[in-house]
């Protein structure tokens, strides 16, 4: 008996965790084919081109988890660089709440709170790594690490009384190298924390995820953006990307890089421009995107459908109260 049959037998579990991961990825990678909606590489083809970012030019990308960053903006981010713009890359969480990943990545059955914080800790570590490749500094970058699928408790029924997150047992900032180490896992905290961050940037363009969103994370912050930029005035500086755009979307999965990128279904309202991508940046794409290995080896064909010929911006502000769908749990 080989010693990987020998393991599966004394610890009949791993087989069952085997078994599960193969069904949840080929779940998760069937090619589907498109909504019927007007969303096509037509429509696609007919975007008015996003303007060139230029010299001198502030850019914030605000990313919900570690990975939304590199599949929304990964191209723009290079072509801001290499117009001369400066860019800030900011994780509002550490992607701690994902307990298949955990399960995964940890080798357990059933992760605990310490488990779920090393995973945090290790996609924190392939966020760093992902925006090295794409040419960010890491004195560009902020780790925030409020709780993965939290951030609607946080400004809601835990604005001024801590949260206590499920997954991470956690209450407040425990992430290595964060904005605010300790910072309570409150409203509170989290807007003194965006503030701080704009404070710190001064951002020209504010790269953030739209309300139309699927993950409730991503309409959360949507929305916390749209009212601190408001705050200042400066809504008109805000652009708006969406990654869980609808069961189906993008399709089809796995890598595809002569295929443009089509609209999503839940951006379906939503006013889109076009960035078209060289070779080489759909390449370096690519490259921070195998970068999150703890994610593809679970979300790889979905991760890699981002990486594409075009990305998608929406210059508008959006319908803050867009029509609700049933939210990423």
């Amino acid at each position: 008996m080989t010693p990987r049959r020998l393991l599966l037998r004394r610890r009949p579990w791993l087989l069952a965790l085997l078994i599960a991961g193969v069904a949840l990825a080929a779940w998760i990678n069937v090619p589907l084919p498109l909504r019927p909606f007007d969303g096509s590489a037509d429509r696609v083809r007919a975007l008015p081109a996003l303007g060139a970012f230029r010299a001198g030019q502030r850019v914030l990308v605000l990313s919900p988890h570690p990975d939304d960053e590199t599949l929304c903006c990964a191209g723009m981010i290079q072509q801001a660089r290499a117009a001369g713009a400066e860019v800030w890359i900011t994780w509002v969480t550490a992607g701690d709440g994902f307990e298949f990943d955990a399960a995964l990545t940890e080798r357990v059955l059933r992760p605990g709170a310490q488990n779920m914080r090393d995973l945090g800790a290790a996609r924190v570590l392939e966020a760093r790594a992902a925006a090295q490749i794409l040419g960010v500094p890491r004195d560009h970058t902020f780790v925030l690490g409020y709780p993965d699928r939290g951030l609607a408790r946080l400004t809601t029924s835990n604005v001024v009384r801590p949260y206590t997150a499920p997954r991470t047992a956690a209450s407040a900032v425990y992430v290595a190298g964060a904005l605010t180490p300790g910072a309570p896992y409150t409203g509170q905290a989290l807007d003194a924390d965006l503030n701080r961050v704009l404070d710190t940037v001064r951002p020209d363009v504010v790269l953030a995820p739209a309300p139309q969103d699927f993950h409730t994370d991503h309409r959360t912050l949507a929305l916390l953006s749209i009212r601190l930029m408001a705050q200042r005035g400066q809504e008109d500086r805000l652009r708006f990307w969406v990654v869980h755009g609808g069961v189906e979307w993008p399709v089809p999965k796995g890598l595809h890089e002569t295929l443009p990128l089509t609209i999503p279904p839940r951006g379906r309202t939503l006013v889109w421009e076009r960035a078209n991508l060289t070779p080489a940046e759909v390449a370096r794409k690519w490259e921070a995107v195998q970068a999150y290995r703890t994610q593809t080896r679970v979300l790889g064909r979905f991760m890699e459908a981002f990486v594409r010929r075009n990305e998608l911006l929406s210059p508008e502000v959006p319908d803050p109260n867009p029509t609700r769908e049933p939210a990423v749990p």
